[in-house]
């Protein structure tokens, strides 16, 4: 059976359906049938559509398999969503950032450091990945090309965080036997409450960033314990975090 027609084959304009038969019993309906989205998508499209499905959207694995550069990829992606009426078309929109090469990134395999692991998943991701809060927000974190840091858009400060502030994190919590409050650096200074170093906020200020009792600091953990959960190296719950089970178990 040939595959339908999307477009005129004179005039290229779409095409709609206007019977349907019933090859058991001769049933003929006459109407006009509208094609849905995926109809209209060309061969190359529907490919590309079944490789990300078949990648469980991971980019990098879909990249190796049609052999196509991250910013063609992405590209693709959002031309697919366009057709599909899921994404409305962006006009001017600036030219998708080349991946950054993380092979040339070092990072211990199958570490038990925080740092590590984060590393390891943002190469398994080009580099890239959306984290989400306890609340349900979502924020894009990317790696550096230094090879030692990221950085937030919700993390406007410089220099961007290095990713032993993770090692930092999981030291705290382990001083508070697995468990540890976020803190509040934006209400408090530095050594009062809900900002000493009993907490996640106060913790970082002073043993990564090298800040003083009194010391105003910023308060970037909202970011970073969303990066902690993404990993799964931490749970991010409302107000602290704990160590998930598959973290102490292969630590």
């Amino acid at each position: 059976m040939a595959n339908i027609l999307t477009n005129c084959p004179v005039c290229s304009g779409k095409l709609f359906v206007s019977a349907l038969s019933c090859e058991d019993c001769g049933l003929n309906l006459q109407n006009k049938f509208e094609l849905n989205p995926f109809n209209y998508l060309s061969d190359e499209q529907m490919n590309f559509l079944l490789t990300f499905l078949k990648h469980q959207g991971n980019l990098k694995l879909l990249q190796e398999d049609l052999n196509i550069s991250y910013p063609f990829a992405k590209k693709k992606l959002q031309s697919l969503l366009v057709e599909l009426h899921l994404a409305k078309e962006e006009q001017n929109k600036p030219a998708v950032e080349e991946e950054i090469d993380m092979k040339k990134f070092f990072f211990e395999k199958n570490s038990h450091l925080a740092s590590n692991i984060i590393k390891e998943k943002l190469y398994e991701n080009n580099g890239r990945a959306i984290v989400h809060s306890a609340r349900g927000n979502a924020y894009e974190i990317r790696a550096c090309r230094d090879g030692l840091s990221f950085e937030c858009n919700e993390l406007p400060i410089k220099p961007n965080y290095e990713y032993t502030v993770f090692d930092t994190m999981v030291e705290c919590i382990h001083k508070n036997g697995g468990t540890a409050q976020k803190g509040n650096g934006r209400n408090f200074k530095l050594g009062e409450s809900h900002c000493d170093d009993s907490t996640l906020v106060g913790y970082i200020a002073k043993h990564y960033s090298g800040k003083e009792d009194g010391n105003s600091v910023f308060d970037p953990v909202f970011i970073l314990v969303s990066v902690l959960e993404w990993a799964g190296v931490a749970y991010n719950c409302r107000g602290y975090v704990e160590f998930t089970e598959a973290y102490l178990y292969n630590k």
